[in-house]
This record gives C-alpha cells, sequence and structure tokens, in this order.
C-alpha cells in the first residue's frame, strides 16, 4: 500500500497531546506548531481519523518547495503528479494562507496553484476542455510561511471536532476536541469519579465518557476521502468494525454534569443520548455554591464564563469565589479551570499547582490545575466511596 506523508492538525498549545494520541496508535510522531507530521497508508489516514480525539484535521502533504515568484510556485505545483491523487472529474477547490512572504496575496496563490493542477491534469488526461470538476472533492490548500510553500490534500472534511452527536449548543460552547483536550491533561481514570460543575451543552462530560469507554470519537460521522474512488470502501468498513470491538461499553463510570440552567441539562441530556451515552452520563441542575461529594479522588473540570465583558465580570469572579470554597474540603480531588481571567486565581482564593497556557478558538486561556492528595487502600488502590 502507497505511503504517504501526513499531518495531524491542532490547536495551538495541544500539539503534545496530539503526538502523544499518535504515539498511542503507533506511529513515529515529530511534533511542530500546531500540527504533527507521521507516516501511513489510505488505512492510517482513516484510523487516524476515526481515532484522534484532539487533532483538528488529518491532511496529505502533498509537495514543499520554496517559492518567491509566482512563475516558481506554477512550476513546482505543475511538476507535482496530480493524476495520482485526483480523477478526471475531481473537484477541488483550493484555499490558501501566507505570513512572513513574497507572496502574500492569497487569491494570486489560489488561483496559481488551481491553473498549475488544471495544467498538469490536462496535460495527462488529454483533455483540451475544461475539466468537470463533478466528481467527489478534493479540498487542496496551499499553505506559505517565509516563502517555504506546503501544498497539502485534506482527508478529513469536516473538521474533527465535529462528531456529529451534538444537536444543539447553547451560548459559548467548547469544541469537542478541546474538551477532550481538557480531560486528557487531568489525572482522571475511568474507575474515578468525574464532575463538570458547569457543563453547558454537556460536551466535557460526554467526551470524557467516550474515553472512559473507549469510544472512537468519529464513529458516528464520515470523512471526505471515503468518497475518492482510491479509498476502498472495505478498508473503512474494516476500521469501524475494529473500533465498535474495541469499544468497552460494559465500563460502569461515574460521570456527572451539573449546571445551574435547567434548559443547558435538557440540551446536554439530548446530546449524550445522541452519542450513545444517556445512561452513563447523569446530568443534573444545580449551582455550584450548592455542590458537595462524600467522593474520594475525583477530578473536576471546568470552562465556566470567562467574564470577557466587563458587565459580566463581577458576578463571573463571584462564581470563581465560589468554586473556591465549595473545593477546598474536597482535598482528595483534582481541579482543572479553563479560563481566560489571568486574575482566576486570586477570586478562587489559592494558586494553581501549574498552569497551561491553551487557545480556545483564537482566545487566549490558561488551564488552572490544582491537584489532589489522592488517598489509597492498603492494597495500593485508590479509595472510592
Amino acid at each position: 500500500m502507497q505511503k504517504f506523508e501526513l499531518m495531524a492538525t491542532c490547536a495551538s498549545g495541544i500539539e503534545a497531546l496530539v503526538g502523544k494520541e499518535l504515539r498511542e496508535l503507533g506511529y513515529e510522531v515529530q511534533v511542530e506548531n500546531g500540527r504533527v507530521r507521521f507516516e501511513g497508508t489510505i488505512e492510517d489516514i482513516l484510523k487516524t481519523n476515526l481515532w484522534l480525539r484532539t487533532a483538528d484535521r488529518i491532511k496529505i502533504v502533498v509537495s514543499e518547495f520554496e517559492a518567491k515568484t509566482f512563475d516558481s510556485l506554477f512550476e513546482q505545483t505543475k511538476k507535482v503528479d496530480w493524476d495520482q491523487l485526483l480523477p478526471i472529474d475531481a473537484s477541488f477547490p483550493v484555499e490558501g494562507r501566507s505570513r512572513n512572504s513574497q507572496l502574500h496575496s492569497v487569491p494570486d496563490a489560489q488561483a496559481i496553484v488551481k491553473k498549475a493542477i488544471v495544467n498538469q491534469l490536462s496535460d495527462t488526461y488529454h483533455r483540451r476542455t475544461r475539466l468537470p470538476e463533478t466528481g467527489a472533492v478534493y479540498p487542496i490548500e496551499v499553505a506559505i510561511n517565509k516563502d517555504q510553500v506546503q501544498l497539502t490534500l485534506d482527508t478529513t472534511g469536516d473538521s474533527l471536532f465535529k462528531r456529529g452527536y451534538r444537536i444543539d449548543k447553547g451560548g459559548a460552547p467548547l469544541k469537542e476536541n478541546m474538551a477532550a483536550a481538557l480531560v486528557l491533561l487531568t489525572s482522571w481514570k475511568p474507575d474515578m469519579p468525574f464532575i463538570d460543575p458547569v457543563c453547558g451543552s454537556g460536551t466535557i462530560p460526554i467526551e470524557a465518557a467516550l474515553i472512559g469507554q473507549n469510544i472512537a470519537p468519529g464513529f458516528n460521522r464520515n470523512f471526505i476521502c471515503e468518497k475518492w474512488d482510491w479509498v476502498p470502501a472495505e478498508v473503512s468498513e474494516k476500521l469501524r468494525d475494529e473500533a465498535d470491538a474495541q469499544a468497552n461499553y460494559d465500563v460502569e463510570l461515574d460521570i456527572t454534569g451539573y449546571d445551574i440552567d435547567q434548559n443547558m441539562i435538557n440540551i446536554s441530556k439530548r446530546n449524550a443520548l445522541e452519542a450513545g451515552l444517556g445512561d452513563v452520563i447523569s446530568f443534573k441542575q444545580m449551582a455550584v455554591k450548592d455542590f458537595k461529594s462524600e467522593k474520594l479522588n475525583g477530578v473536576i473540570v471546568a470552562n465556566p464564563p470567562y467574564g470577557q465583558r466587563l458587565s459580566d465580570q463581577e458576578s463571573v469572579r463571584k462564581l470563581y469565589h465560589e468554586m473556591g470554597m465549595v473545593y477546598k474540603p474536597l482535598k482528595t480531588w483534582s481541579k482543572y479551570i479553563l479560563t481566560s481571567d489571568l486574575e482566576f486565581e486570586r477570586f478562587y482564593g489559592s494558586q494553581a499547582t501549574k498552569k497551561r497556557k491553551l487557545y480556545n478558538g483564537a482566545l487566549r486561556t490558561d488551564y488552572f490545575q490544582y491537584w489532589g492528595k489522592p488517598i489509597w487502600h492498603h492494597e495500593g488502590k485508590r479509595e472510592v466511596n
């Protein structure tokens, strides 16, 4: 089977997580800014689309070269054997971006790459007339950074965060792959209690449950490459069957999402049902200040409102203070809170064990981590009530 140069793209700050996920799937990786490179076959393309929880897309790196003039961009793009990737009827939209480069006009770069591909395909397929572009879609991107050009083919289609279970999302939703990253950055294991005190539309508890039951995040959706004529349907079916067999649907999980708004709890329940996790997660209406627990060794993950607008700031900081008060007695629990409010610790009332810089969309946020001190049984097991 042909091997491709591949890359998994991701949000800034979680590249190491994507790299770890790929290594756990058995790949050798090179972690770079906003992406992780690896090699693989068609089967690997489908497998990584199906299994990666924190990545955005899987792209084939078609060609990389330096270009400082449009002539150079045209000639080097035309050199590529596009006919090996694109059938005669392929629809191939070209997206572009450019940073710190002499070729800074993105529309021109896109047009030139498109023209070069059309020329190569027309020569190879002996076409005198226009290419039909009526077939499957092959999204191409030209990315230019410091005069280095990278031509890629996107195998994913809709970004991987679109798992397919979110029917409704409410106010300021967290992307599913970011929610998965927040869970994977904690010490949580499936035998520990897990709480999201401000669960909104339920994304963090749902992602925790998918991790806890080892369910492939891409299981309920399709990828654009599955429509390509050189991607065999039986490979896709085989990988989905294997993913189904690897899921542990019987594992007992203790995952709860709370929100002050009953409407959000209803939305969470609908989304969990759509994800096939309706009976796995509990959702309850409750304000943060009313939370208490006798359980031990739990994990709290929260993405509270950030108070970006000054009018919201006071109520949000009051919420941070309530969190600090309510979580203080939970000595064996670890708490992880994402916010863009750099003064969070002051209002929460104590300094984080560790902070990690993450980007929630374009917004710079910090993940404040407060590590608990778990209590162990004498046999070396964690005590769980």
